[in-house]
């Protein structure tokens, strides 16, 4: 498809540039390579609001920044997670001493890369709230509605939260009437036409002429049906009473309506959907306060559209109807139906994050025990070995990226192929003439390239695994089969406790620990500097088999969770990766004997 851009890769910062030398009266960057954003609108001693995300929804994330609303922004590259770094950035320039309220989607490398940024910024004395935009029915059944993905209707929660915080509420009130709204929130969206992304020219999932995917995501991923493209009031009447359903919406109900177009449709189109979800709730007997219609949440070029309703009590109708004002969102005056009293849902509690989740440490680890000659001149070769190791495979495992890309976009974004591609180069760049003295350190070089390179949900658990790896082989001097299972141990604990995900799940632990578990069975080698060729192939056979015998599993943990049953049948993308990364080094080896 036809693009009007320069360099792919200059995308998203040429897009940046032109917003602020735009609107550079009401938003400022907040940090050098202006991936952090802060509006010019002050409103001192307020909670401030930071969201974030990738780019390619606009007016999503950026366009919400402004009075009333969120007061910064941190801007990933398309369709992948701002860093940690940018996200702090942000987070510092909305501090103005009352706290700070994370609002953003429900997606992995959001939450891993936010979690990460507040580690970073506790020591600044800035307290940190955590809601998660979660409003996609399609995407998980009610009773695992946190799991669900955020999509258009984090709309509603943007507008309230920021009318909250305007009004002066502490940082506890703002974080509970932002969960509220996020509780009372329903999306349901019709993809008509795939996206394409600058960086690779293809389309981010295939649609046959004539056919529609119901329930789909914003990155592209799959819905829970796909049919021969119906007429616009039975696509409404779908969508509609899937989200009536799942809310609970009865006569009486007051609601919100937003639909939302996803980049490609035409305003008109999406106005005749809007009358016919109108009709419906007005037959319902539903009270219909305030009407949305336009481009909310976009995936780029992508057809289709989406509906979403927020139900209304009396607080949340009040927020709705407050003043705000962004470059790419302005209201004024109150909804015709203000007024009218509406009492909470039965059995309505706020829905706090989840306890314990485990965070990333911010700190440099502690030094090893000082060495002596012999055992310091060891370490150093042991590193070099390494490093020079990582940097012979990283590029064998990139040639993988396509196979890994077609993976990915059947089951969530397509993503993971840019993920592995950007994070080797980011890696060989890392250790290009690095000086290494122990064998962490080129772990940890390659942990950090990884992670920030195009941060993902993929890159942030590896990211977080090889951090933990180097601080399991830290003082170590040789990289023998001992080293190797504590380094590969480490990694998977860490993935493990950050993602969530335990065996059978159908993520990359089900290669990993397989493959850990080859190569404790494997005979010990000779060489001190690596595994036996013989443990390899031990290695790479037993991931191989994991990939082979989740296929056909229903995954459990991330974006391919959420397309449910359709997801049976196919290799998970990230045990593939992993499988992929044992074949590199296999490849590499045979390369160097």
């Amino acid at each position: 498809m036809p693009k009007l851009i320069n360099d792919p890769h200059d995308f998203v910062d040429e897009v940046i540039e032109g917003i602020l030398l735009a609107h550079g009266d009401r938003l400022r960057a907040a940090s050098d390579d202006a991936r952090a954003i802060v509006r010019t609108h002050e409103a001192p001693g307020a909670v401030g609001i930071v969201t974030g995300g990738g780019s390619g929804h606009l007016p999503l994330f950026l366009g919400y920044v402004g009075a009333g609303l969120c007061s910064a922004v941190a801007v990933g590259n398309v369709f992948s997670s701002p860093s940690a770094a940018q996200i702090a950035d942000a987070t510092r320039a909305a501090d103005d001493g009352a706290g700070v309220l994370y609002l953003y989607g429900n997606y992995g490398g959001d939450v891993y890369n936010f979690d990460l940024a507040a580690d970073l910024v506790e020591p600044n004395g800035i307290r940190t709230r955590t809601v998660l935009g979660s409003d996609d029915v399609a995407s998980a059944p009610v009773d695992r509605a946190r799991s669900r993905r955020g999509v258009a209707g984090i709309f509603f929660a943007y507008k309230i939260a920021g009318a909250a915080a305007a009004r002066g509420d502490d940082l506890e009130t703002v974080a509970e009437i932002a969960q509220r709204a996020v509780d009372r929130t329903g999306t349901m969206g019709v993809g008509l036409s795939p996206t394409v992304l600058p960086t690779t020219g293809k389309p981010s999932f295939e649609l046959a002429e004539g056919q529609m995917e119901i329930g789909i995501g914003i990155h592209g991923e799959p819905g829970s049906r796909t049919g021969a493209l119906s007429a616009a009031d039975d696509v409404t009447d779908e969508l509609l009473d899937r989200i009536v359903a799942d809310r609970g919406i009865v006569r009486g109900t007051r609601v919100a309506v937003l639909v939302n177009g996803m980049g490609a449709t035409p305003l008109e189109e999406l106005y005749v959907l809007s009358r016919r979800a109108r009709h419906r709730l007005d037959a319902l007997g539903a009270l219909v306060q305030r009407t949305y219609v336009g481009e909310f949440a976009t995936s780029l070029e992508m057809g289709g559209a989406s509906i979403s309703l927020l139900v209304l009590d009396d607080e949340l109708a009040a927020l709705l109807d407050a003043p705000a004002d962004s470059p790419f969102f302005t209201q004024t005056g109150v909804a015709p139906h203000a007024g009218i009293s509406v009492a909470p849902l039965a059995g309505e509690t706020e829905v706090a994050r989840p306890d314990g989740e485990r965070r990333l440490s911010a700190s440099p680890p502690s030094s090893p025990d000082p060495a002596g000659p012999a055992d310091a001149a060891a370490s150093r070769d042991a590193a070099a070995a390494l490093a020079l190791g990582i940097r012979g495979v990283m590029p064998l495992w990139a040639r993988h990226t396509d196979e890994l890309r077609d993976l990915d976009a059947a089951l969530g974004d397509g993503d993971l192929g840019i993920t592995v591609a950007s994070g080797a180069a980011a890696i060989v760049q890392a250790l290009d003439g690095a000086t290494v003295d122990d064998p962490s350190q080129p772990l940890l070089a390659a942990g950090e390239a990884f992670a920030t390179a195009n941060p993902s949900t993929f890159a942030a658990l590896v990211g977080g695994g090889l951090l933990a790896a180097a601080s399991a082989v830290r003082g170590r001097t040789a990289l023998d089969r001992e080293a190797v299972l504590a380094a590969l141990s480490a990694l998977a604990d860490r993935i493990a406790q950050r993602g969530g995900a335990r065996p059978g799940d159908k993520t990359v632990l089900d290669a990993l620990l397989p493959s850990i578990a080859a190569l404790e069975s494997a005979p010990a080698g000779t060489h001190a500097d690596a595994a036996t060729d013989e443990a390899l192939a031990a290695m790479r056979a037993a991931a191989w088999t994991g990939v082979r015998e989740t296929a056909e599993l229903v995954s459990q943990r991330g974006r391919a969770s959420w397309v449910g049953e359709r997801s049976a049948g196919r290799a998970d993308p990230g045990a593939t990766a992993y499988a992929r990364l044992l074949d590199a080094v296999a490849e590499w080896r045979e390369g160097v004997a």
